[in-house]
């Protein structure tokens, strides 16, 4: 299935069920790239809105360029208070976006979709002078407890694709190629979610690699229900992230 049409069934499940991004993003980039409500965002990949909802609460402008239809359709209705956000049909290679338009580029849990070469391209083109790119992922801590190492061996047992498309495969080799070697820094953040049975299974079906209907999704429903009463507290769960934000200024090819 191409990229761009992965999460089309499942985009319900998506805005409803992923996880957020931590709000301590905002001073760490003031800190570290002179960041403020003033610089102009192109968030790439935006899909629902999650990433992109971060700076528009900070009341910065922000392009969200989504290719799928559903994603961007869905996005346009949960943020549709907010007047600053823009939303563009495009993609990572081609934004459509003017030149030199935006001060920032964003991708939250996208970017291992990208052509990593033709995207830096792009965010060249449309970067204004000085711009920087962020690129943050919410990653499961998939050996911080009993439950996720549990959650972590139902997604390689039922997930077809997982360990082709798991976007854990990012890692700072990536980085050194797209931003340059060591031309780039990395933030840890602690994040969670609190999930109902509902919820999780919410959570598991916003997956791309994992089976919507069938015997399979039933099996696995069954095996998700029972890891779920095996750790759950007071009929909640937590499930835990850490979110990494690499961030810098790309040099020209």
């Amino acid at each position: 299935m191409k990229p761009v049409n992965r999460f089309s069934d499942r985009v319900s499940y998506y805005a409803k069920h992923r996880p957020g991004y931590p709000q301590g993003i905002i001073p760490l980039l003031e800190r570290e790239i002179g960041f403020d409500f003033q610089k102009d965002v192109a968030d790439i990949g935006s899909g629902t809105g999650n990433l992109s909802r971060l700076f528009l609460s900070n009341d910065n402008l922000v392009f969200g360029v989504e290719p799928n239809d559903k994603m961007r359709s869905a996005a346009e209705h949960i943020l549709r208070d907010y007047l600053n956000f823009v939303s563009i049909k495009g993609t990572a290679e081609n934004s459509t976006l003017a030149d030199e338009s935006v001060d920032v580029i964003t991708s939250g849990q996208a970017f291992h979709w990208f052509d990593t070469d033709l995207c830096k391209k792009e965010f060249l083109r449309i970067l204004r002078p000085g711009g920087c790119v962020v690129i943050t992922w919410n990653e499961r801590n998939s050996d911080i407890s009993d439950f996720m190492e549990e959650y972590e061996t139902l997604l390689n047992n039922f997930g077809a694709e997982y360990k082709d498309v798991c976007p854990e495969k990012f890692d700072e080799k990536i980085c050194n190629k797209f931003f340059g070697v060591r031309n780039f820094k990395l933030a840890k953040f602690e994040n969670h979610q609190i999930f109902d049975y509902e919820g999780l299974k919410g959570r598991l079906l916003s997956s791309s690699y994992i089976p919507l209907e069938g015997a399979v999704n039933k099996k696995m429903l069954v095996q998700l229900k029972k890891i779920y009463l095996k750790h759950s507290k007071g009929n909640h769960i937590k499930f835990d992230y850490t979110t990494k934000v690499y961030f810098g200024r790309i040099k020209k090819v």
